[in-house]
């Protein structure tokens, strides 16, 4: 809530920076295909690792990011301790990680209820059988 209410009021400034743009873009799209993708766990796994992994490399990459921020960048946003990245790189990346991980969630308990069904079902045609 509060990115999009400094993204509401800094608009011209993001237009500024074109790779703000594209890193936001980016997020926008990674969700989209996690959004459409939520039935395909494999591939869901995938979208999971690649957003942890994202995040792992998060310090690796300020450390690039600040040693070249010139051939991008109007200003250098990448602090020593990495809190600009950590909020526009990391932080969507775990939200969306957390949105996998509950889609997961969801799906592994519709699966047991459907193989608790089935069990049960099997049990009673065996119990049905063994009556006749």
């Amino acid at each position: 809530m509060l990115l999009v209410v400094f993204l509401i009021n800094d608009f011209p400034f993001f237009m500024q920076e074109p790779w703000l743009v594209g890193l936001l873009s980016f997020h926008a799209v990674f969700l989209l295909v996690c959004i459409m993708s939520r039935k395909n766990i494999n591939f869901q796994m995938f979208l999971f690792l690649l957003a942890l992994g994202g995040v792992y490399g998060a310090e690796r990459l300020n450390g690039i990011l600040a040693a070249n921020w010139k051939s991008f960048a109007r200003q250098n946003y990448f602090d020593s301790h990495g809190i600009f990245l950590s909020t526009l790189w990391s932080g969507p990346l775990l939200v969306i990680a957390i949105i996998i991980l509950v889609n997961t969630l969801f799906s592994l308990c519709y699966l047991i209820v459907r193989w608790k069904k089935a069990e049960l079902r099997h049990r009673a045609r065996l119990a049905s059988n063994k009556e006749d």
